[in-house]
């Protein structure tokens, strides 16, 4: 076998000067222990980034366990306080049925009360961001209403909202419930 100028070999000319050094301190002059030095350094190399790789890895998938852990406490927060907002609408309700039992009690009264109560979870639910849908006299959208009926009406416009059978309801401007609406056609 003839020994080959390592200038031409293109294998050594990708191996660094200070990479080169220290492989030709280890080894003869030989070429071929040169490049079994270079192939053991290459094997090193590789090895060291599998390992690096391996640990970013588990970095990551261990960043996603967490960040699965947080938004789960996040949501669990938001839900307890929602229901501790939701509380003393309940308690008004339990107390409503309460004196809904009185033999004293007059409609006037229980009406009053229900009034407060509706008023209570109205400003609950707009608290965390629900608006109702209530689109009386406004033009029919499909995007927020559903129409459930036309109804001839000289007194409106054509498409007009002319009743609703049902409110719809909107969670921080994403529709959770669109209206149930009756709808005006021409005669």
């Amino acid at each position: 076998m003839t020994a080959q100028n390592s200038d031409n070999d293109p294998n050594i000319e990708d191996i660094t000067a200070e990479e080169q050094e220290e492989i030709a301190e280890q080894v003869s002059d030989d070429p071929i222990d040169i490049l079994e030095a270079a192939v053991d350094a290459a094997q090193q190399e590789a090895a060291d980034a599998k390992t690096a790789m391996l640990m970013m890895k588990a970095d990551m998938e261990n960043l996603r366990k967490r960040l699965v852990r947080e938004h789960e406490k996040s949501r669990r927060r938001t839900l307890e306080r929602f229901m501790s907002d939701l509380l003393p609408v309940r308690d008004s309700l339990e107390r409503g049925l309460e004196a809904a039992e009185d033999p004293a009690a007059t409609v006037e009264a229980l009406k009053e009360g229900k009034q407060l109560i509706m008023k209570m979870l109205t400003k609950v639910m707009g608290d965390h961001g629900l608006e109702i849908i209530n689109p009386v006299g406004e033009a029919f959208d499909p995007e927020h209403h559903e129409a459930m009926t036309m109804l001839p009406s000289p007194d409106h416009d054509e498409n007009t909202v002319i009743a609703v059978l049902e409110k719809g309801y909107k969670l921080h401007e994403r529709l959770i419930r669109p209206a149930k609406v009756v709808v005006s056609r021409k005669p």
